[in-house]
């Protein structure tokens, strides 16, 4: 399939590693100018550089658009787009009644709120150009909850919710909404997060198998996600071949879900 995004603007949220940064490859690859975002510029320059040295034609936007004033500041070098990835996104395993109101109110602001302020900035400018997608990147932990981070897993079943929401109301304009329900996946963030749930001591591979057997048995691939194969979808998603999918939850997710429907 030859996808063909030349002359479309696309902006990746948290954009600077893992599968934001392979989702801004991806888009890139197939000839959108793509904008990487991070809170920091040294990384976003260090983005920008890789994805440039690759061929992309990309720009660095280095602000927190898990606030306000973040969004603000990118509305100022970006005012509008035609792709919306809400890829920005926090974890971490809490004990369930350990989590804090501070925490659950970060979990929501980071993982929640800043999706919805994007899509709310981005969207009238879509509908009146007569195309656009928006997409956030859910989780399986959005539906079946980990007993480790439910504070997370709320968070990502909101972003189902929200993606099915705005579809309704853009409705009928040629712009879609989607999530995308990424499994497990092989990412600096996780391979941390993979080291707090089993033994330091052992090698990766080793390591990643562990973690799949006692936490997340039900893969059906039996190992990690890589960050390409999510990208995969959420490019297939912002192109004009996906022009019938919207409201939906689509699942990269290694066959983890034992469900047909999400």
């Amino acid at each position: 399939m030859n996808i063909d995004l030349r002359g479309r603007t696309a902006l990746v949220t948290g954009s600077t590693q893992g599968i934001g940064l392979a989702i801004a490859a991806g888009l890139a690859r197939s000839g959108a100018r793509v904008a990487v975002n991070g809170r920091t510029s040294d990384r976003v320059d260090a983005a920008v550089a890789e994805l440039r040295a690759a061929g992309g034609d990309v720009l660095g936007v280095t602000a927190d658009v898990a606030t306000a004033e973040g969004v603000d500041q990118l509305l100022t070098v970006l005012p509008a787009v035609d792709i919306l990835v809400n890829n920005l996104g926090i974890f971490g395993a809490v004990p369930a009644r350990e989590i804090t109101d501070a925490q659950w109110r970060t979990y929501f602001e980071v993982n929640v709120l800043a999706a919805a302020r994007l899509i709310r900035t981005y969207l009238p400018g879509m509908i009146d150009r007569g195309w656009g997608r928006a997409l956030q990147i859910a989780s399986d932990s959005a539906i079946v909850i980990p007993e480790e981070m439910i504070h997370y897993g709320v968070s990502k079943t909101a972003l189902l919710a929200l993606s099915r929401g705005f579809a309704k109301d853009a409705a009928g304009t040629g712009v879609t909404v989607n999530a995308v329900i990424a499994g497990p996946t092989h990412t600096a963030g996780v391979g941390d997060f993979v080291y707090q749930l089993v033994n330091r001591a052992l090698p990766w591979d080793q390591a990643q198998r562990e973690f799949m057997r006692a936490h997340r048995p039900q893969s059906l691939i039996q190992r990690l996600i890589e960050p390409d194969e999510i990208a995969n979808m959420v490019v297939y998603l912002s192109s004009p071949f996906a022009s019938a999918t919207t409201g939906g939850a689509l699942r990269v997710d290694g066959g983890y879900v034992d469900s047909i429907l999400p």
